[in-house]
């Protein structure tokens, strides 16, 4: 299947999260149940996959302690983002070969993932689920459904790429990276859009089975 340019698209669509019309608590309740599977901590990083311009989830994750890492395709998104809150450490690259400079507490690809092409969609996850450390935590949203999917859709003007591994695929991906399925969530149901939270063991005996 042809793939549209997802950087070309979202540089024309940066401004649409900044209208005024967007839900600016879009994902936030979502986060801050991500976050609260993460062991209290004075640092740490978390990376922000699929970025763009809008920087809401920023204050959840200092108060969290996690210095922001962010990466995005669209040079307009990234400008937006850097304007809003110049202490992010933004980076323009495609995350699939990207190569992560870093460890990180927490990892969120809110509405990003489905945007790789679905061949490509298991090795990044498995990319970024090694790249937790011990108790981190992988937040992401993906199309719910029972089997793999692509298409293309021009809903918000240009044309975009999605693709999901389906439900089955996705908790094969969680196992094969050795994370533990926290929580799954359809949270616009009934739309399909599926919310996941997967985690890193600590390798710590919880108190009740010592």
């Amino acid at each position: 299947m042809p793939r549209p340019s997802t950087a070309a698209a979202y540089d024309q669509l940066a401004e649409r999260w900044l209208d005024g019309v967007f839900d600016g608590s879009n994902g936030l309740r979502q986060h801050e149940r991500a976050l609260a599977f993460l062991a209290p901590a004075t640092d740490g990083w978390a990376l922000n996959v699929g970025c763009g311009c809008n920087t809401r989830f920023n204050p959840l994750l200092r108060q969290h302690g996690l210095r922001i890492e962010a990466v995005d395709l669209s040079a307009r998104m990234l400008a937006l983002a850097l304007a809003a809150d110049p202490e992010v450490v933004l980076h323009q690259a495609d995350i699939r070969d990207w190569p992560l400079p870093r460890g990180y507490r927490f990892v969120a690809a809110w509405d990003s993932i489905w945007h790789v092409r679905l061949q490509d969609q298991r090795a990044l996850m498995l990319k970024l689920m090694r790249a937790l450390e011990p108790g981190g935590v992988f937040l992401f949203t993906a199309g719910g459904l029972d089997k793999a999917h692509e298409h293309v859709d021009a809903a918000m003007g240009p044309e975009v790429y999605y693709g999901t591994l389906g439900i089955p695929g996705l908790l094969a991906v969680i196992e094969e990276a050795g994370c533990l399925l926290r929580h799954l969530e359809f949270d616009q149901h009934p739309e399909r859009h599926l919310v996941v939270i997967a985690q890193r063991p600590d390798g710590k005996v919880p108190p009740s089975a010592a």
